[in-house]
Order: C-alpha cells, then sequence, then structure tokens
C-alpha cells in the first residue's frame, strides 16, 4: 500500500467583499485519490480604507487606468506576501517547511459571456497580485492565475469552489448543499453519494455586497457591513419591492452561470438606493429588503434540489456566515428537516474556506492534477488550473 505524503500549503484568498486577504496554512496529507485537510492557522490582513477604494475604482472601467491597475498588480503581490509570511509566522512552522504557497489573487474584471472583438468571440477574466512577487518576497514556490484555464477550456473560470466541495463534503446517506455568502453569493448541491459530474453549482447572485453598501450609506460611512445583521433586524421587508427586484434576469438563467462586481457592484447598488428613495424606504427597511433578496435567491436555488438530491443539511461559510438576520432568513424559507449549520462542524473554519480551497487547487495544481469541476464551470473538460512561480 502506497504511503501517505504530508505537507503545509498556504492558501490565500481576497473575494468580492474587499474586507482584506485571508491566508490559511493548512497540511494536507493524500493517499492514492483519498485527501485530508487539517486547519492549522489562519488569519486575515485587513485592507485600508485607501486601498478598497483604489481596488474599486480598478472594478471601474470608467475611471480605472493601465497605470493604475499595473501597479496594483504588484502592490497586492507585496501584500499577499506580507499575508502569506505573517500566517506562517503566527502557526510557528518554519517557512523551509511549507511546500507551496496558492493565491486566488483580487479578480477586477470577470466576463464569462463572449464578447466579439476584432472579429473573434472572446471570454475573459483578471485577477492581480503578481505570483512572481509572491515567490520573490517569500522565498516559497507560488501557485496562482486558476480561472484563466478553465475559461480557455470553454467554462465560465468559476465557480471553482465546488471542486473542492465535491472532495471534502460529499456524503453517502445523504445530500448536502455548500453555501458560501462572500459579496457574491454561490452554492454547490452534492445530491446523495454523488458523482463528479452530478455536482450542480452556479453563482445564485448578490450575498454581502450589496448589504455591505447599503450599511455604508445609511450610516454615512460609519458602518462598512452590517455586523450580525442587526440593522437589519431592525427593518421591514418592503415585498412590493423585493417581487421588482427578484425580477432581474440574472436570477432567471439556467445554470452554469456566474457573476460578480460586473453586475451586482456598486453601479448597482446605487440604482437600488435611489430606486428605494424615490419609492420612500426608509434605511433600515432597505437593509432589510436587501439582506431579503440575499436570502430569497440563495434559498430558491437550494429548494429546487431539495427532493431530488436527498438534501438533509446545509453548510454556510464566508462572512454572511455571521449575519443571523440573513442565516435566519435563509432557514425561515427552507424546509425545517433540512439542518443549516457554518462548515466548522466539519473541521473547515467558515471564514477561513475560500483561502482553503484554493490551498488545496495549487497542491493539485503542482502535482498536475486537474482541479476544476466541468458540471460546475460548464467546460468541455478537466484541466489543470493554475500557473506556477518557482
Amino acid at each position: 500500500m502506497p504511503t501517505a505524503s504530508s505537507h503545509y500549503v498556504v492558501g490565500l484568498m481576497s473575494g468580492t467583499s474587499l474586507d482584506g486577504i485571508d491566508a490559511a496554512l493548512i497540511k494536507i496529507t493524500s493517499q492514492d485519490d483519498s485527501i485530508n485537510i487539517t486547519p492549522v492557522q489562519f488569519s486575515t490582513l485587513p485592507y485600508t480604507k485607501e486601498m478598497k477604494d483604489k481596488l474599486l475604482q480598478l472594478c471601474d472601467p470608467e475611471i480605472s487606468r493601465l497605470e493604475d491597475l499595473s501597479n496594483m498588480n504588484f502592490l497586492l503581490g507585496e501584500l499577499f506576501s506580507c499575508a502569506a509570511l505573517k500566517v506562517i509566522e503566527q502557526s510557528g512552522i518554519k517557512r523551509e517547511e511549507v511546500l507551496l504557497i496558492s493565491s486566488h489573487g483580487q479578480t477586477v474584471y470577470h466576463q464569462p459571456s463572449a464578447v466579439s472583438i476584432a472579429g473573434e468571440s472572446i471570454t475573459s477574466t483578471l485577477q492581480i497580485g503578481d505570483i512572481g512577487v509572491i515567490a520573490e518576497r517569500t522565498g516559497i514556490m507560488t501557485v496562482g492565475d486558476f480561472r484563466t484555464r478553465d475559461m480557455a477550456a470553454g467554462g465560465q473560470g468559476a465557480p471553482l469552489v465546488p471542486y473542492a466541495d465535491y472532495l471534502l463534503f460529499k456524503e453517502k446517506k445523504f445530500g448536502r448543499v455548500l453555501v458560501n455568502i462572500g459579496g457574491i453569493s454561490n452554492i454547490t448541491v452534492l445530491p446523495q453519494n454523488p458523482a463528479p459530474e452530478d455536482v450542480v453549482a452556479f453563482d445564485t447572485g448578490p450575498g454581502n455586497m450589496i448589504i455591505d453598501a447599503f450599511t455604508n450609506w445609511a450610516t454615512n460611512g460609519a458602518l462598512d457591513y452590517d455586523k450580525d445583521g442587526s440593522l437589519a433586524a431592525k427593518g421591514t421587508i418592503n415585498q412590493k419591492w423585493l417581487e421588482e427586484l427578484l425580477q432581474h434576469a440574472y436570477f432567471k438563467l439556467a445554470p452554469p452561470k456566474s457573476t460578480g462586481r460586473e453586475l451586482f457592484g456598486t453601479e448597482y447598488a446605487k440604482k437600488l438606493w435611489e430606486q428605494a428613495h424615490v419609492k420612500g424606504i426608509s434605511h433600515v427597511d432597505r437593509i432589510a429588503t436587501i439582506t431579503e433578496l440575499t436570502a430569497v435567491t440563495i434559498a430558491q436555488d437550494i429548494q429546487s434540489y431539495i427532493k431530488s438530491g436527498n438534501i438533509k443539511e446545509v453548510l454556510i461559510s464566508g462572512g454572511g456566515r455571521f449575519n443571523r438576520t440573513l442565516l435566519s432568513r435563509i432557514s425561515f424559507h427552507l424546509p425545517m428537516e433540512v439542518e443549516i449549520h457554518g462548515t466548522e462542524v466539519q473541521g473547515i473554519p467558515s471564514d477561513a474556506k475560500e483561502a482553503i480551497v484554493f490551498a488545496l487547487l495549487g497542491y493539485q495544481c503542482y502535482y498536475k492534477k486537474p482541479n476544476n469541476l466541468p458540471a460546475a464551470t460548464g467546460a468541455k473538460r478537466p484541466v489543470v488550473m493554475g500557473k506556477i512561480a518557482w
């Protein structure tokens, strides 16, 4: 019997919420096709307000410049390096014991629907935070730029998390749904005893992104997010406006589908804020209603798979895991027999999950193992995603 091998890997993640850089140090033990993950250390390197504002500007094609994009690519490389070194130091693990660093980077543009450029039909995506800088500053091999290979193979380059969800959370006796609520919400449906082709995964729509924007505007910049969902809890859901919001074309699309700040970012949030103002909806009622939008769109998509997949459990991760009002509303819209927990019940800290996932994706890339899930992304075939800076 082949002996098991164990390695320390660092995963780095910065998502659409633009809160900061999550860094997870994990121990991966593998034998044949079996993989076991043990979380060792997790930390977050928060972005300053100035940094967050600059990143938001980069995501706006009307005001971003090539000079800013190039500079930010290298600056983020430096910050990702700091985040990696910080989590390694906190763990007590020696730097030379770490096999690799795996970085998702920061998405500044994602175009999964084809557009015509110079007569060619093109999809594209761009994550910055140069892996060459990370490798140079840390002295550790770095893997990154995952999404492009999946898109080249005909996929949407997202969602990538379902590959890890399948490896780590599939269950023979019943089905599970994994929900990650970051700036955007996404789900992975794992039917009872699934094969890879049985997995369904897609972005459901807004997660925290619009809630965060509304909270910031409602408090004149005093709060960046609705802690515990306390503001939403004080408001009343405006059902008529909610029904209008649910008519958005994205919610009617069939999977595979993915979205991001381009569709549900600041400009869309501003449009909704002005709509609510014209309708005379109070600030807390706006936050309550937009929180309900996230809850309803997640729950409706889960509902459609409960019977066919024998779904008994929903595991939630991401920043939205800690919004009590949001979780309460998701639970309200699901059958009582479906249990809702954070991923920590399965040994994966909910705030660290995505960073852990990218550690695993980088590990698989290093060993030249396909690490996308075509059933989720729509790719024509399994591919090895990631590029390596030695």
